[in-house]
């Protein structure tokens, strides 16, 4: 039998890790790697056209099951290419493991054609970041390097020479011992107590729910029944825990809606829950603050904290609310529910007068449609830029559907790539990329693979021929928007030229169709919408006053322009608010 090489070994202990495609472009140093995943029939080789679709593909791999997903770029330019999208991947918690391959170990340090320090470049944007120089020293940095990227949640790179993949490897088995499921963290004795005390004492209290709520609905909710709070969240919260919420008060932030932002500033306690929410211009800074988070670097971070809790939301309202005395006045908690529908039914008509013979198209009727039409447990990946905002205000979610984006790290063209790590993990699940025609202009070369790899992901695209939020930007900032404009061509043509399904729409009334077309498809399809530049949710009726307090009040007043069905949850929420 033939003696592995380390190529062959490196494959072996992915596989053995759970990871089932590598990401990446073949070439050179990387050859070896490729090769043996070739020949081993655990793992796929997953061929892009860019390194950094790979980084962003294996990263929603990772965040939509929270196990290991891997990516590999050939050495210098190479794996260069994978840094954006790892970065993404790392400030999502994504479990991520990145194979940066490197020029001949004996050319290394000599400005070798196409030498780069991997190892180096690649330490801001993950938790561990090793060069292997021996085959015996592979297993050990491999398998280290998963065991930061599952225990920690995040990216790790091995950087590997190709002389040194292509060498033969130590012959003793390895086998790899992974963590399978990550702990539950209660809170300590103390800090529970501590916490009771705080909410027995008071009247008015915020709950504010972040991504740290996943898997902790049912938690919440009893929580916040027997305390009569009104429920607020950032965007990476929204899928968590507005449905089937009847304390919902909305979004806070720059794509905020509703109530959430009062709700936060009238309560005499906000409790903060798994929720790094970076915009502490939103947070109030005279109400009494606890945060819970399972991560401990997160807590106190964005705010000064009256109490700093470390655990994980679940396991501590599950500890937390037997403690508490229930609370019998609702009247803080139905005075935000009135606020909240009020606020949403006010942005809502300003977008429903004639939207059907609008032209160009309203994004955000075009947002509303295909929240009606799109499946019940679809995955959405969104854009970075207006999409963001037709997202946060027109998707409803369920328990079942996803979102995911580049909600924390904030990159164009992160959509597409994301919706090829999604597609791969189910081919009959339907995946739903909301692209911007910035964003996707950018990566438009992976409609390829969408294409080569028969992935049947379907393209809602935004054609507004703008880069419409650097053009909110500039006018809040008082300049005059320039070098926003794209002069694009007929998507939907391009789709077809590449052997996709693609439809052009330019009339709201083909909207709807089009998108029931798409969906119906079987293969690859993209929706190629004209819509209007002009709308950059900014309600009709805009004081000066509103846009010199952008910083402070856009996820309240500026960046106003309809929720869809949200109001209809509003007010079903408020049928149940007791009449004098």
């Amino acid at each position: 039998m033939a003696k592995q090489s380390v190529a062959e070994q490196f494959v072996d202990i992915l596989a053995q890790a759970g990871v089932r495609r590598l990401y990446g472009v073949v070439g050179d140093s990387l050859n070896p790697i490729v090769d043996a995943v070739r020949r081993n029939a655990a793992i796929d080789w997953v061929h892009v056209r860019h390194e950094e679709v790979a980084a962003f593909a294996a990263g929603a791999e990772a965040q939509l099951t929270g196990r290991l997903a891997a990516c590999a770029g050939s050495c210098g330019p190479g794996n260069l290419h994978l840094i954006n999208g790892l970065f993404d991947a790392h400030r999502s918690h994504a479990p991520v493991l990145a194979l940066a391959s490197h020029i001949p170990s004996g050319e290394i340090g000599t400005a070798f054609f196409q030498e780069t320090h991997p190892e180096r470049l690649f330490v801001e944007c993950s938790h561990y970041s090793e060069m292997i120089g021996t085959p015996e020293q592979m297993p050990r940095v491999l398998q280290s390097a998963i065991r930061h990227a599952v225990g920690l949640g995040g990216v790790s790179v091995v950087t590997l020479p190709g002389d040194v993949a292509d060498r033969p490897a130590p012959e003793e088995a390895h086998q790899v011992a992974l963590p399978t499921s990550l702990p539950a963290v209660r809170p300590g004795d103390t800090d529970l107590a501590t916490l009771t005390r705080m909410i027995d004492e008071a009247e008015r209290i915020t709950l504010f729910c972040g991504a740290g709520t996943a898997g902790a609905h049912e938690e919440v909710m009893t929580f916040a029944d027997r305390i009569n709070a009104p429920v607020g969240h950032a965007l990476r919260g929204k899928e968590h825990i507005q449905y089937e919420n009847p304390f919902d008060v909305g979004m806070s932030g720059l794509l905020g809606y509703g109530a959430a932002y009062e709700a936060m500033h009238e309560a005499d306690l906000l409790i903060l829950l798994g929720t790094d929410f970076p915009y502490n211009a939103f947070l109030p800074r005279n109400v009494a603050t606890v945060q819970v988070d399972v991560r401990p670097a997160h807590l106190g971070r964005r705010t000064e904290l009256d109490l700093a809790v470390w655990g994980d939301v679940r396991e501590t309202l599950r500890a937390l609310t037997p403690m508490v005395r229930a609370k019998t006045d609702r009247r803080f908690l139905d005075r935000m529910l009135g606020k909240h529908a009020d606020a949403l039914e006010g942005v809502v008509k300003a977008y429903t007068r004639k939207v059907e013979k609008h032209m160009p198209i309203h994004p955000e009727y075009v947002a509303s449609i295909l929240d009606e039409e799109a499946d019940d447990d679809a995955i959405f990946t969104v854009d970075t830029g207006m999409c963001n905002v037709w997202a946060a205000r027109y998707l409803t979610p369920n328990g079942r559907r996803r979102v995911i984006g580049s909600f924390s790290h904030g990159s164009m063209a992160n959509a597409l790539p994301q919706a090829i790590g999604a597609q791969f993990l189910d081919l009959d699940r339907q995946v739903v990329s909301m692209s911007g025609d910035g964003g996707f202009s950018m990566l438009m070369g992976d409609l390829l693979t969408l294409v080569q790899s028969e992935l049947p992901v379907k393209i809602v695209l935004f054609n507004n021929s703008s880069l419409g939020m650097v053009e909110l930007e500039m006018m809040v900032a008082g300049l005059k928007p320039f070098g926003t404009t794209n002069k694009n061509p007929d998507f939907a043509a391009i789709a077809r030229a590449a052997g996709a399904f693609g439809v052009r729409v330019e009339k709201p009334k083909h909207v709807r169709d089009a998108l029931r077309d798409a969906f119906a498809h079987k293969g690859p399809a993209l929706v190629d919408i004209v819509t209007d530049p002009n709308a950059l949710s900014i309600p009709p009726k805009i004081t000066a006053e509103q846009i010199q307090g952008f910083a402070l009040s856009a996820g309240r007043t500026v960046l106003s322009g309809g929720v869809g069905r949200m109001v209809q949850m509003a007010r079903s929420n408020l049928r149940n608010v007791p009449r004098p």
